[in-house]
């Protein structure tokens, strides 16, 4: 038997080549085969389909097609974010050129947990890190594999900059803060409400006031339910008065940063002392493309690890960079080449329209559901999150109507509760959608359009 090609080397090129070729044929037919948003039957019948491509996982002897039968499997069985109908989750279709970029760092793959595994794509994190932190006005960043990590990582930095610290958060806080808290040991968060869905500044300053020790504050731009923003300056405001730590969860609203237009929605974004972002929400990377940025980076020594294998002490000193202490992770890839291939092919502006294109979509989307007699709008957009839900119809209904259309692999919507009431919630992230096709989703969100 032969031995198989690399995918890096002198002979990598000329092997991938016609793999690449059987992967987009592949692509193709089995967005065809699927022909929709996701693929009908519900679990059941795309576990059968999965299982029938799979066979035999561990076969005594290899199949030369497996590439192309599997890939047209997983195509056939995905939930595409490329489809203007798949408007569920913070879930963008990733752009071509990043997808690209992305294909160089399997090929030569790169880990980033010592110089000499990874010169060049450390020397490029560190710049890329950093230029992302500063254009949001904070010093430094590191690269996580998205939201969540990036909360973790504030939780600890903060438990380890100060001795121990308590979360404060509001009631409208992504699962994963109070969750790192757990998982960290520390106290049980104080959860603040946030009656209107974002963080009341009231509330808040009498929690800090009635509280002791060391504090975070985490605050939210761009929640997951109905895409708000938290009074950021007045949170800041209320941090300094008190003494306390801001954390910033921004993974969703961070990419308004590119927009002149929507930008100031993040005013107070530079008081904080860590944010969160992730650019596979408004960023359109493919995933995993998180980042933490901090205010201070000497907070980030709290990170420090000794492994003589990977930064012995004498090669530090000799001028090697030391990576260990940019991750929990040990062996990780250089997510940052196709956020840099994306910085540099689109620029700002091209980013930002990016992003005002799918502002606008949710406005219009919003205002078809305002005109529309047989639905009820939660409140217009403040980024591109659309809650709505048919006028009259109980929550069982609604829950109903929306695990209709995924089994008949129709429309993809999420949901969310909002004031004690279930929602529909279309999360508008494709930029290339047309008006007709808002116009579609909200017909089928009726439950009256013939299969």
């Amino acid at each position: 038997m032969s031995t198989p090609p690399l995918a890096s080397g002198p002979d990598g090129p000329a092997a991938l080549r016609p793999l690449l070729d059987t992967v987009l044929d592949a692509l193709t037919s089995g967005a065809r085969a699927r022909s929709g948003p996701l693929p009908a039957g519900g679990p059941q019948a795309v576990t059968a389909r999965i299982t029938d491509a799979l066979g035999d996982v561990l076969p005594e002897h290899g199949d030369p097609d497996a590439l192309r039968t599997l890939v047209h499997a997983l195509a056939e069985g995905a939930a595409d974010p490329a489809d203007p109908l798949c408007a569920g989750h913070l879930h963008s279709p990733p752009l071509a050129v990043a997808t690209a970029a992305d294909l160089a760092v399997s090929a030569l793959n790169p880990s980033l947990d010592s110089w000499d595994q990874a010169p060049g794509a450390s020397a490029l994190e560190a710049e890329v890190t950093r230029a992302l932190a500063r254009h949001i006005g904070l010093a430094d960043a590191l690269a996580t594999t998205g939201g969540s990590e990036s909360n973790h990582l504030a939780l600890l930095i903060a438990r380890e900059t100060h001795g121990g610290v308590r979360l404060v958060c509001g009631a409208n806080a992504h699962h994963s803060l109070p969750r790192a808290a757990w998982l960290l040991g520390l106290p049980d968060p104080v959860v603040v409400p946030a009656p209107r869905g974002t963080l009341d500044p009231a509330a808040l300053d009498a929690a800090l006031t009635a509280l002791s020790g060391p504090l975070l504050v985490a605050a939210t731009a761009g929640t997951t339910d109905a895409g708000l923003i938290d009074p950021l300056p007045e949170i800041a405001g209320l941090c300094t008065a008190h003494g306390a730590r801001l954390h910033i969860d921004a993974a969703y609203g961070a990419g308004l940063a590119f927009s002149d237009r929507h930008r100031e929605k993040l005013a107070g974004l530079q008081a904080a002392h860590t944010v969160t972002l992730d650019l596979h929400k408004l960023g359109w990377q493919p995933a995993a493309a998180g980042l933490l940025a901090v205010a201070r980076p000497r907070d980030l020594a709290a990170l420090h690890h000794r492994a003589d294998y990977l930064n012995a002490e004498d090669d530090t000193e000799a001028g090697l960079p030391d990576l260990l202490g940019r991750s929990l992770r040990t062996t990780r890839r250089p997510d940052l080449l196709k956020t840099a291939v994306t910085l540099r092919t689109l620029g700002r502006t091209g980013l930002g329209a990016l992003v005002d294109q799918v502002c606008a979509r949710a406005r219009e989307f919003a205002e078809l559901v305002r005109e529309h007699p047989g639905f009820d709008l939660y409140d217009r957009p403040t980024i591109s999150t659309v809650c709505f839900r048919p006028a009259g119809a109980s929550d069982d209904t609604v829950a109903a109507l929306r695990r209709r259309l995924l089994h008949e692999g129709r429309a993809v919507l999420g949901r969310a509760r909002l004031d004690g009431r279930l929602w529909l919630k279309a999360t508008l992230l494709h930029p290339h959608t047309r008006p007709d096709e808002l116009a579609q989703l909200l017909k089928l969100a009726e439950g009256t359009t013939p299969r």
